[in-house]
Parts: structure tokens; C-alpha cells; sequence
């Protein structure tokens, strides 16, 4: 899902609404619609593509009304069409809505609301929202009330805005989770709606951000915010101020905080078209992938730098595990300087944000010299990796201002447990039940890294106690040895902390000599296959007097009288779980930087895109 705009007010609604949706556009999506609320009823446009083709459609048959909401819509449930296309109306035509998230448990709202009778129009998950709301109101119930009915009964994180023609004075909004943001902007006379401030900040620097469960009833001239059980709640607003550097900041200090928290919609986003959660179908077109291709390469590389080079040797275990094709992983900085054997039987995939990584680069070219094939996972559209590649996945994780990746870093890794699937899926190592039950699990997974977010303070309140160490040691094992020295780099990186990452079982091969009271060691010892291998781990590090902090699922009460500070997450499918468990060590080493007053997006000597060697 992507884009939410909405307006109450004088002014022509779908006006204000297209020209929030273009601001918008750089998220991504594969159609857009607009409603409004006029004398006659609820009116709707929705294209397939880009907003143009909207416009088009709308100078033929243009829409009128001071009530609007508009989206952009990337697909999560059901393939890009008009009829799956947002907004969103009711059986009756009473209530229209627009959405961002995911719906876990649609398929079984969808059954019962289909043997009372409810006529289901398109594919998506996002129509059991809108027809709940309805029936609701058809007992009786408000919108407002009845949207709260409706929500109380989803699974995931999701951001909705509703309007019905029974209230045509007023729009209702409300967010669960961090499926993405949903901003209140004040004006004089009039009212906006937005999932991010670019959208609206033409008309208004008077916002007011929605937290995780609350609810707001805007009209023209005011609003009112509640919690989901109907609690009023104060609202702070906050004065954004028209320079756009600080405008893209919003309600937060750094963008490297924004980014962090945005990883939920950014996740959405890069498995949104992609995935079909009801059949469990992988779609990566791009890519361009045919059976005969893959049955031709019997061996990938992986070559990246940094962060990506990190999550190079997850998808390695991605790869290796659901497709069971050989993967080697490289930096490309060291690729492009020895002979690697590679042929037309070798494929060489490559990791970059930017796109423009000069080392990246250059092993992609040296590999398209020796008759590899190339593949790419980039942010950037349009970049010179995209234009080299034979197939690219773009991560769809937005513009990320931050030098110390972290949104990219875990869209980057949803995209490699794509790729695995499709991969699997093309060689025969996976069956359909397989592959459904990994629908099912990655559908879970923004929610999963929202309630993650849920407990920052937890990592602010750790800082104020770690932030004066001088050297740090990350440690796991597995599918996590590469989330250790990612948690690693993130805190050297913007906090200039001497940190380490390493397995864990080689620390007694060498570490643990530097181990003493001064150092502390940051464990992941969730639960997985090598749970206890882990907590041998910590035992050894204590045992020398190191202090443990362990990063542990939830209920897990055993590991409490092992380490010195628990945190935890919630419990994660394995093959997913280091996109959950790489969160809390962003959130950490963030909050260490802030406390030691480092410049946290502009970290000394450092660049975002390294275009040179």
C-alpha cells in the first residue's frame, strides 16, 4: 500500500487530493483513485499505472465535491486493476474508504461477510474493511463507531480514512500499528488528511501525527482525537516549518529515526504486487525469470558493500535453504580485483540503495565481461545498476536521507526472501503448501517489526546506561551472525563506538580475551535451532565478567537468570526473523549516538552513495 491524501473544506477536494498524490509518487504503486462525497452520492475514479492516467480520466469525466479522499495504490492482495484499485466502496454505497496495510485475517472476515450475504467486488483485503464498516452502520451504529467495530476485529497494522454519505460532514481516520503514518494538517476553514506531510504541506505546517491506535473525526472546522475504545485523547500539534529539509523530518529529530520507523510501510511497499497472499504466488517480472533460466545457473554471486554486503549473507541462507542453489558472497570492493570463476551458467547478483556504487559497479561490469548474468536489488530507480542488470527487484523502500542504512537494509532482505521463493519456486525445491505457508509468514512481518517500534523508549532508557562504552561486542549465530555485525556497523558507524560482530561460536576462538566488565556483549539469542548454543555463549561471557545484554523473544523468562539486560521482540518466523531482530540494535545504536551528540544522519567521513573507489 502507498499513498493516503484526504480534504474537508472549501476548496475543490479532488484538487487538493491528485496534487497530494503527486507528492506522493515517489513510494511507488501500480494505480490511483479518488473519491468524493457530492449531492448525488459517492462518486469514484480509478486507473491502472501512474496518475496520469487518473488525470486523463478525470478531464473526461471530472469529479466535484468538498470532501475527498484519494490513494496510490502498490498491490498486496490481488493484481493491479481497476476494480482492485483504491478507494474502496461499500456493497450499498454508503461508505468509501482508502488503506494502507495488510490484513492478516481477511480471508476469514471475508467468509463470514460473504454468507451474510456481502457481494465482494474485488480481490483485495481492503474491501472486508469497508463492507464491516457498512453492515455496522446499517445496524444502527455511527461511522465513527462503526469503523471503531471494524478495526477491533483486524489482525496486522493498518492506517485507514473513511467517509460515508450517511455523515457527509466529516471524514474518519485512524491508525493501528506502523503500517505507515497518517497525518491531521489544521487550516483555516478546512482540514487534510495525509500518510506523510509532503502531501499537504502546500495548504498548512500544522500537523498533528496519529499514534498506534487512535482514532480522529475530522470536520471542516475542527476534530476530535480517541484511542480505539473511544477514550478522547490530547492531541499535540506540531509546527513544521516550510524549509523541505526539515518539513521531510516531521514529527521526528533525525531521519535516520523517520527512517527506522518507517520500515513497517516500507515493507509493505517492496512486497506489495509482488506476493499474492492468497494463492501464495511470487511475482517478480523484472527479474525476468524463466524456468530455462534458472535451470542454467548453478551458482550465484553475491557481491555488495557495507550494509548490503550484510544482508548478502542472509539471502546466502535464504537461497541456499528454499532454492538449494550454491551462493557465494563477495565484497565487491574485493570481487572486482580477483579472478572469480564465473560463466553463462553464473549468476552475479548485486546489492545497492543508491544504485551508483562505484565497486558494485564494477563487479557487475567485470562479471557482464565474462558472460554472467546480471541481477540487481537497488533503491534508486532509473540507476545505472537498474540500467546494467539482465533483472532487478526494486527495494521500494523510499528516499533514504540517512547515511546509516536501515529501511533499505530490511527491504533489501525482504527482497532476497522473494527472490529465494521464486527461485524455489522455479527449481522444484518448493511445493504450493510450502509456499503458501511462506505467504502467510512474510505477511506478518510488518506488523511483527511495528510492535517492535512500539517499545523505543525501552532503547532510549538502555543508552543513557551503555552510552559511555568505549568498545562493544555483537554476537549470534546462524541465519543472525550477519544481523551481529550488522547491529556492529550501525553503532561504530554513527555513534564511533569500537564495535565487533561476530559468531558466536568463534568467540572463544580469539574474542573472548577482550572480554572483561568494561565491555558489554550484545547476544541475539532468540529462539531458534541454536537457542541453546546461544545461552552457552552467554554463560562463557559472563563467566569472565562481561555484561550481557540479550536480545530474546518475548516470554522467554529462562534467559533472565542468564544476562544482565533482556530485551526482546516478538517471536518471528526463522527464515524472517532477522529483519525483526535487526531493529532493536538500529533503535539502540540511534539512541547511543543521540545521547554522545553525534551528528546521527551525517556520520564524520562518511557518504551516502560512494561513487568512487
Amino acid at each position: 500500500m502507498c499513498g493516503i491524501v484526504g480534504y474537508i473544506g472549501p476548496r475543490q477536494g479532488p484538487d487538493v487530493v491528485l496534487g497530494g498524490l503527486r507528492r506522493l509518487e515517489y513510494r511507488g504503486y501500480d494505480s490511483a483513485g479518488i473519491a468524493v462525497i457530492d449531492g448525488a452520492g459517492i462518486d469514484i475514479r480509478r486507473d491502472v499505472g501512474k496518475l496520469g492516467n487518473l488525470e486523463a480520466m478525470l478531464r473526461q469525466s471530472p469529479l466535484a465535491g468538498h470532501l475527498a479522499i484519494g490513494h496510490t495504490r502498490w498491490a498486496t492482495h490481488g493484481v493491479p486493476s481497476q476494480r482492485n484499485a483504491h478507494p474502496h466502496l461499500g456493497m450499498e454505497g454508503r461508505v468509501v474508504l482508502v488503506h494502507n496495510g495488510i490484513v492478516e485475517n481477511y480471508q476469514s472476515l471475508r467468509e463470514e461477510l460473504s454468507a451474510e450475504g456481502v457481494d465482494f467486488r474485488s480481490e483485495t483485503d481492503t474491501e472486508v474493511i469497508v463492507q464491516m464498516v457498512e453492515r455496522f452502520m446499517a445496524a444502527g451504529l455511527s461511522l465513527e463507531e462503526a469503523a471503531r467495530q471494524t478495526l477491533g476485529r483486524l489482525n496486522g497494522a493498518n492506517a485507514v480514512v473513511l467517509m460515508s454519505v450517511d455523515q457527509p460532514d466529516r471524514l474518519v481516520c485512524a491508525r493501528i500499528g506502523n503500517a505507515g503514518g497518517i497525518a491531521l494538517g489544521i487550516g483555516a476553514g478546512e482540514m487534510f488528511i495525509a500518510s506523510d506531510i509532503p502531501a499537504i504541506l502546500e495548504y498548512t505546517r500544522q500537523i498533528i501525527f496519529l499514534e498506534s491506535r487512535q482514532m480522529a473525526v475530522v470536520t471542516v472546522d475542527d476534530y476530535r482525537l480517541t484511542d480505539l475504545d473511544g477514550r478522547p485523547m490530547r492531541a499535540e500539534v506540531h509546527a513544521i516549518a516550510w524549509d523541505p529539509v526539515s518539513a521531510e523530518k516531521g514529527e521526528y529529530k533525525h531521519f535516520m529515526q523517520k527512517e527506522i520507523f518507517e520500515q513497517p510501510r516500507a515493507l509493505i511497499d517492496t512486497l506489495g504486487g509482488r506476493i499474492d497472499f492468497e494463492t501464495g504466488c511470487v511475482s517478480l517480472p523484472e527479474m525476468n525469470l524463466t524456468p530455462e533460466l534458472v535451470a542454467n545457473i548453478d551458482k550465484l554471486y553475491i557481491v555488495a558493500c557495507g550494509t548490503s554486503y550484510y544482508a548478502g549473507l542472509v539471502g546466502k541462507y535464504l537461497i541456499e535453504t528454499l532454492a538449494r542453489l550454491p551462493v557465494e558472497v563477495e565484497y565487491a570492493s574485493e570481487f572486482r580485483y580477483y579472478d572469480p570463476i564465473l560463466n553463462e551458467r553464473t549468476a552475479v547478483l548485486s546489492i545497492t540503495q543508491s544504485g551508483e556504487t562505484a565497486d558494485t559497479l564494477a563487479a557487475a561490469e567485470q562479471a557482464r565481461a565474462q558472460g554472467a548474468t546480471l541481477w540487481a536489488i537497488v533503491n534508486a530507480i532509473g540507476s545505472q545498476s537498474m540500467r546494467l542488470s539482465d533483472g532487478t527487484i526494486a527495494m521500494h523502500a523510499g528516499p533514504e536521507i540517512g547515511v546509516a542504512s536501515t529501511k533499505a537494509f530490511t527491504a533489501s532482505l525482504a527482497d532476497l526472501y522473494l527472490l529465494a521463493c521464486a527461485l524455489g519456486t522455479l527449481r522444484g525445491t518448493i511445493t504450493p503448501a510450502q509456499m503458501r505457508r511462506l505467504a502467510d509468514d512474510v505477511a506478518r512481518l510488518p506488523a511483527l517489526v511495528g510492535r517492535v517500534l512500539e517499545h523505543d523508549a525501552d532503547y532510549q532508557a538502555l543508552a543513557e546506561r551503555f552510552h559511555r562504552a568505549s568498545d562493544f561486542l555483537f554476537l549470534g549465530r546462524g541465519i543472525n551472525y550477519p544481523i551481529a555485525m550488522e547491529g556492529a556497523l550501525k553503532l561504530k558507524e554513527i555513534s564511533y563506538i569500537h564495535a565487533e560482530g561476530y559468531p558466536a561460536g568463534e568467540m572463544k576462538h580469539g574474542p573472548i580475551a577482550l572480554i572483561d566488565e568494561e565491555m558489554p556483549v550484545l547476544a541475539i539469542v532468540t529462539k531458534d535451532s541454536l537457542y541453546e548454543k546461544m545461552i552457552s555463549q552467554v554463560q562463557q561471557a559472563k563467566a569472565r565478567g562481561g555484561v550481557v545484554i540479550a536480545l530474546a523473544t518475548e516470554g522467554d523468562e529462562a534467559i533472565r537468570g542468564e544476562a544482565d539486560v533482556v530485551i526482546t521482540v516478538p517471536e518471528a518466523p526463522p527464515l524472517l526473523a532477522p529483519i525483526v531482530n535487526v531493529v532493536p540494535l538500529q533503535l539502540l545504536s540511534y539512541h547511543i549516538a543521540v545521547r554522545r551528540g553525534a551528528d546521527v544522519d551525517q556520520p564524520r567521513n562518511l557518504a551516502k552513495s560512494v561513487t568512487v573507489e
